[in-house]
């Protein structure tokens, strides 16, 4: 998400500080990509601006008794991608891109969980991310997106045809085999564009609720 439509959505969130006697609410961190829920943290007013400021999340530390951007020591910045609150304007919902692991512990999440999609194609995006910053002569994704979007268009472009050519046949492993090599290219055409599978995600739920 942008800067401006961050600032946007932001800025119809009416947040309820007061509620609770040390004005601070809950702010639950979740990966905007994998969905998993990397942390529970807490915002007074000035927490919440200074994320929306910096673009960083910033917590309210009660054991330090002060503001707390994540990561200020190991790096390992939460960066802010939007954020939502909930039907008793109390709680926050914050999505983001972390910058390494999130927990103390070096663990990906506060519940030890590995970060990764439970759908496989989430996770293969994110393949597709972290070997599209390989030297090109190490990695085939990389190689394929160093050539532009023309060539990643035009392979995926191939692999459709021999899909069609092997769907009027009967071996299955040839047909899956097609199937899961557009599948890929499609995924890295994604990347070429500067897309998110998630983003094409929503066309189709928004096609479906008409």
């Amino acid at each position: 998400m942008s800067e401006n439509k961050v600032e946007e959505l932001e800025k119809e969130l009416v947040i309820d500080f007061k509620k609770y006697a040390d004005e601070l609410v809950p702010a639950i961190i979740q990966d905007e990509t994998t969905q998993k829920v990397l942390m529970l943290g807490f915002m007074n007013k000035e927490a919440f601006d200074t994320t929306r400021s910096i673009g960083k999340i910033t917590f309210y530390s009660r054991t330090k008794q002060r503001l707390w951007t994540k990561g200020e020591e190991s790096g390992n910045f939460l960066i802010l991608k939007s954020i939502a609150i909930d039907c008793d304007n109390d709680t926050l919902l914050i999505k983001v891109n972390p910058v390494g692991p999130v927990c103390h512990t070096g663990a990906d999440t506060c519940w030890n969980e590995i970060n990764e999609s439970g759908d496989f194609l989430f996770y293969l995006e994110e393949v597709i991310e972290h070997r599209s910053k390989a030297a090109p002569e190490s990695s085939y994704t990389a190689k394929m997106l160093a050539k532009g979007i023309n060539k990643v268009a035009q392979k995926v472009g191939e692999e459709a045809v021999e899909l069609v050519i092997e769907a009027k046949d009967d071996s299955k492993e040839l047909f899956l085999g097609e199937a899961a090599d557009l599948l890929f290219h499609y995924l890295l055409l994604l990347k070429a564009k500067g897309y998110k599978l998630h983003e094409v995600i929503d066309v189709l739920q928004t096609r479906h609720k008409k």
